[in-house]
């Protein structure tokens, strides 16, 4: 076997398609449902003129779409080009400092060498194409912790789009640095909820000082994109165009595993909406279908926001104002108001109906962690790699550890692959935080704050 630590940089080719996981599906997935104001359901014909306000026409082909595969456009390469193929590592500094027996490996595919720091690229800049394309001149959208806010904005620079941020409140004061960030690219950052909309208008009529969220900050953006028949909605997560866009993360990943000569035992992503977790694990969900590998795909989120692990699966809003169609996913609720967090990326009160679909039908596995912990296990990473990550990603890195122990405690070889979704260079409050001992971990299902960081 080789002995390397980088794997395809000069020998991995970018795809030329996307995969799309829909046709492979044990269950089929559940149809959108929308309603209108007498409470009559729509038809999906009224649906997809709804869609036609916020979506540009390919998108919402490619959120049905039982085409296994879907070519990606000659544009959006070009543009790939500038960062991808990413790298795949062999964290071999850091199974020496496990003190991991051989036959105990562990890789990560690092998607933090985008322009944004993130994985959230993939589908920006396809997103801005489409639209393009169709001769929208803005994008409005919501972000978290601010990755897929300036993926957005550099999308929207590439393509001469103005870009209107909605970014959620607790993150836009934690996170300065990203609004400046999507700001120099030109973008439009508010901090959610506002005055502007009639959505936030609401919320801060109940709550004043609302911390705001991924459903609220949605809301506003969809009510920008409706009431302008120039400026439609981009999302950067949940929906399944965004899934099929970030498949070439796991695309590439085969491709290089393969130059590693190794096949993973186990596949690890963090999951907020889903997109990095989709992009890693589904193209490995078809290779197990086709008999070539026997890998678990495990998807961890925060105690803080369970969505798979303490949701229900059933039909709700994406947004807190009722603006989005429903779709059948694992749920805590479309007005639920998760605490503030670092891992801003993963505060949403949903998960994407593809990733959820699997998980009920036991094709994926999930698990909740604590955020201390898992600042912990980045930390360790960033002295042992050198690469700060998000903190985010920091959730699949303490899941990767964690299974390495497992395999050391019980005498097992494990291969191990994780995707690191981006860097932590904006996130340093956070870890600031941290190394002062003042971090807190949150449980759902305590509904309190547990302690500080020893």
């Amino acid at each position: 076997m080789s002995d390397k630590t980088r794997f395809g940089l000069d020998e991995t080719r970018i795809p030329e398609a996307w995969y799309n996981v829909i046709p492979d599906l044990k269950t089929p997935l559940a149809p959108p449902k929308a309603f209108a104001p007498d409470g009559t359901e729509l038809t999906m014909d009224q649906i997809g003129e709804r869609l036609a306000m916020l979506f540009p026409a390919e998108c919402i082909k490619q959120e049905m779409s039982p085409e296994r595969y879907i070519d990606i456009p000659g544009a959006v390469i070009d543009v790939y080009k500038t960062y991808r193929p990413s790298p795949l590592l062999r964290a071999k500094a850091l199974e020496r400092v496990l003190g991991l027996p051989e036959g105990i490996k562990i890789f990560y595919k690092y998607e933090g060498v985008s322009p944004a720091g993130s994985h959230k690229p993939n589908t920006a800049i396809p997103q801005a194409y489409y639209n393009k394309q169709e001769g929208i001149t803005k994008l409005s959208t919501e972000t978290g912790a601010g990755q897929w806010g300036s993926a957005l904005a550099i999308a929207g620079a590439l393509f001469g789009i103005d870009v209107e941020v909605f970014m959620v409140k607790v993150s836009y004061e934690q996170k300065p640095y990203r609004r400046i960030l999507m700001e120099t690219y030109g973008g439009t950052v508010h901090a959610s909820p506002t005055s502007l909309t009639d959505a936030g208008r609401h919320v801060l009529a109940m709550d004043p000082d609302s911390t705001g969220s991924l459903g609220i900050a949605i809301s506003e953006a969809c009510e920008v994109a409706i009431k302008d028949p120039g400026t439609h909605y981009a999302l950067g997560s949940v929906l399944n165009h965004v899934c099929i866009h970030q498949s070439i993360i796991g695309l590439e990943a085969i491709e290089q595993m393969a130059l590693a000569e190794e096949e993973p035992d186990v596949v690890i992503a963090c999951i907020g909406g889903g997109s990095n977790f989709a992009g890693l694990a589904f193209p490995y969900y078809h290779r197990k279908l086709e008999g070539k590998s026997n890998a678990r795909l495990l998807a961890v989120e925060p105690k803080a926001c369970p969505t798979l692990t303490a949701g229900e699966y059933r039909y709700d809003l994406g947004d807190e104002a009722g603006m989005t169609p429903q779709l059948l996913m694992y749920t805590l609720g479309h007005d639920f108001v998760p605490a503030g967090i670092h891992a801003g990326g993963l505060r949403y009160h949903g998960d994407s109906p593809l990733v959820s679909s699997l998980v009920h039908d036991g094709e994926v596995e999930a698990v909740a962690v604590d955020q201390t912990a898992c600042f912990a296990a980045a930390v360790q990473f960033a002295r042992a790699e050198g690469i700060l990550p998000a903190p985010e990603s920091s959730h699949a890195i303490l899941a990767a550890i964690n299974e390495a122990k497992a395999a050391q405690a019980a005498g097992e070889d494990k291969v191990i692959l994780f995707n690191l979704s981006g860097h932590g260079h904006f996130d340093l409050a956070a870890y600031a935080q941290y190394n002062a001992g003042e971090l807190r971990d949150f449980d759902f299902a305590a509904g309190a704050t547990l302690h500080e960081a020893e």
